[in-house]
């Protein structure tokens, strides 16, 4: 039998009516968004599905569209859509906590509340730029950051695939770092829209509110093993797993190497559970021996039935 991973977008996957055509169907999801609602204290599916996309983008809104969306997808699956192992892309850790079953949806969302507000805040407080970089290795990229680095602080914050990494830090440092990176030939250099330097170490002040939440939290053993981004190790752990969240906020994420870790573990097929398709794109181009698809509106959910 073909090995399955089931895998969670993150920021930036993000779409105004995304999970629409599921919540008109299904009560159950009708019932999480008014969970939601309530842990958030605003009406989340009204943003989700009517934006505007300026109230959708913000991170202290994103983070928690992205989690109920994708957990609502993952809670529509057949049960016997087996897997074997779960990632999630930043923000999309928490998705794969929900679906190997260490955090409840309560308790997955109130940690992602509190992780977006935290992000968000960090952000308006201290000026911060991304930007993706193409077609340069890591060494190169390390390289570029530690010259750039005269201007302040600039890290790579996730290494998503072969020749596309994204950097993150103060303003004047990334923008130093963009420079070089052309001036050193790389074949594509992009400013990101982002409220803030993720992964980075300008998100320390973030880190307090999302320790608290996590300590709040009941975490279980996971069920079937999470491949971490800070590591690109899987692990069942809960403690290792609520130390490995804390981490993940100033540092890379290990996108690349989370792929590689599942496909040595046997991983054949890997399915996207959420809004877009951002993450199949990336595998693909990771590893072009895997099967690769995605679930994410009531069609596809269909198609599986």
């Amino acid at each position: 039998m073909m090995q399955r991973a089931l895998v969670f977008p993150g920021q930036a996957s993000q779409f105004v009516g995304m999970g629409q055509d599921i919540f008109d169907k299904h009560e159950s999801i009708q019932e999480m968004y008014a969970i939601g609602r309530d842990i958030l204290g605003f009406d989340i599916a009204d943003v989700s599905f009517n934006g505007p996309l300026e109230s959708l983008t913000e991170t202290r809104v994103t983070q928690p569209a992205l989690f109920i969306v994708s957990a609502a997808c993952y809670s529509l699956l057949p049960e016997n859509f087996d897997f074997q192992m779960v990632a999630g892309h930043s923000l999309g850790e928490y998705s794969a906590l929900y679906a190997a079953d260490v955090l409840s949806f309560e308790d997955a969302l109130a940690i992602v509340k509190a992780r977006a507000e935290g992000m968000q805040s960090a952000g308006e407080s201290q000026s911060g730029a991304m930007a993706a970089i193409l077609n340069m290795s890591r060494e190169d990229i390390e390289k570029v950051c530690i010259n750039a680095s005269s201007r302040g602080i600039v890290q790579a914050a996730n290494f998503n695939s072969t020749g596309q990494i994204v950097i993150s830090g103060e303003s004047e440092a990334v923008h130093y770092a963009m420079e070089i990176a052309k001036n050193l030939g790389a074949r594509k250099v992009v400013s990101l829209n982002v409220s803030g330097a993720f992964h980075s170490p300008l998100m320390a002040p973030a880190i307090n509110g999302l320790s608290t939440a996590i300590e709040k939290a009941k975490f279980k053993p996971a069920k079937v093993p999470i491949v971490a981004n800070v590591d690109a190790s899987p692990t069942t752990d809960p403690g290792k797993i609520k130390f490995n969240l804390i981490e993940q906020l100033e540092n890379p994420v290990l996108w690349e190497d989370s792929v590689e870790t599942m496909v040595k573990a046997g991983i054949a097929e890997f399915v996207e559970i959420g809004p877009g398709r951002v993450l199949q794109g990336l595998i693909r181009r990771i590893n072009r021996n895997s099967t690769v698809s995605g679930i994410g509106t009531q069609a596809q959910l269909e198609g599986l039935i």
